[in-house]
């Protein structure tokens, strides 16, 4: 009797009388069966984590490197850093200095008035003191043509000392001509605020910077 026919005739109420055959072949299928059904509720699930683990561990191992490159070159940067600082302060010396703003103002206003601009108003406002420079707002009213404009710009760029004008809410209108005249009148009104700037002295930026480390530590 082959081993097909001894499992075809098994009484399944009766396994203590199977043939040691069946019986092995039986033992085996079960234990085949418990540990696909193990492997796949309890190690799958495991293989899941493993795998979002090591694709962590990647990414913290690339963040480490990353991290590792910036403080090797964290004292280099940091020099660097105090090195542009210190350049920045050599440029912005270039600027007037607190008693050169008096002059430097008559200056401009002068200037103006050469390039043939009439300066309906020219009124210099609070400075705001900045980390490393102040700021003083002036508003204006100025009444030319455009050439004259240019002009005063040149004339500006021309001072003997390093002058910034920036210009904020500023509106150039052109002005309507006399009345009986034909055509336009070619004037154009200049009305709003330019921004000039000066370096801080020692004495300011230290005290300054007294100021922001008390405001820091409140």
């Amino acid at each position: 009797m082959s081993f097909l026919d001894d499992f075809r005739n098994l009484d399944r109420n009766n396994i203590g009388a199977w043939p040691k055959t069946v019986k092995s072949t039986f033992t085996a299928l079960v234990l085949v069966l418990i540990l696909f059904f193990g492997w796949w509720f309890k190690i799958s699930s495991q293989q899941d984590s493993l795998a979002s683990l090591a694709a962590q561990e990647s990414q913290l191992k690339q963040e480490f490197i990353k991290q590792q490159a910036r403080a090797v070159n964290l004292e280099a940067l940091k020099r660097q850093l105090s090195e542009m600082q210190d350049m920045l302060r050599q440029m912005l010396r270039q600027l007037p200095s607190k008693t050169e703003m008096p002059e430097l103002l008559v200056d401009v206003s002068q200037t103006a008035l050469s390039a043939g601009l009439q300066p309906d108003l020219f009124q210099p406002e609070p400075e705001t003191v900045k980390e490393f420079y102040a700021e003083e707002p002036i508003k204006l009213k100025m009444i030319g043509t455009y050439n004259q404009f240019g002009t005063f710009i040149s004339g500006v760029a021309s001072l003997p000392r390093v002058v910034i004008l920036t210009m904020h809410n500023v509106s150039l209108t052109p002005l309507p001509a006399p009345a009986g005249s034909k055509g336009p009148s070619g004037l154009l009104e200049l009305e709003g605020t330019v921004r000039t700037y000066r370096y801080l002295e020692d004495s300011e930026d230290s005290n300054n910077n007294a100021r922001g480390g008390k405001g820091g530590g409140k």
